[in-house]
């Protein structure tokens, strides 16, 4: 199995979209639209981090992500950590830093 982990943001940056300075209107439909496909995410500060199987699947929450801003522009980084015969990647690798500081992850 391979594990494809994607970080990303996404968020409109024309005015059409914006209320004042905040995307977080925006964001939220992307973050909703991305719980209801089932596939695992995980929300930080500056982005979302999702884990697929395939490429394909990683594309098509770029796409659907895309597909939920209505804008005239959209900005999108994405970052892509993809490792043969690994999975649940998204939470082993915090466990793996938290076990070396000597710590559970719930701390």
């Amino acid at each position: 199995m391979t594990s494809f982990l994607l970080e990303f943001s996404m968020f409109p940056t024309s005015g059409d979209c914006r209320d004042g300075s905040s995307v977080s209107k925006e964001v939220s439909k992307i973050i909703d639209a991305i719980d209801k496909s089932g596939i695992p995410y995980q929300l930080t500060p500056m982005g979302t981090v999702i884990e697929t199987t395939t490429m394909r699947d990683a594309l098509d929450i770029i796409e659907l992500a895309y597909n939920q801003l209505d804008c005239d522009r959209v900005y999108s980084s994405l970052k892509f950590d993809i490792r043969k015969n690994c999975e649940n990647r998204l939470k082993t690798k915090i466990q793996s830093v938290e076990k070396n500081l000597n710590r559970s992850v719930n701390h």
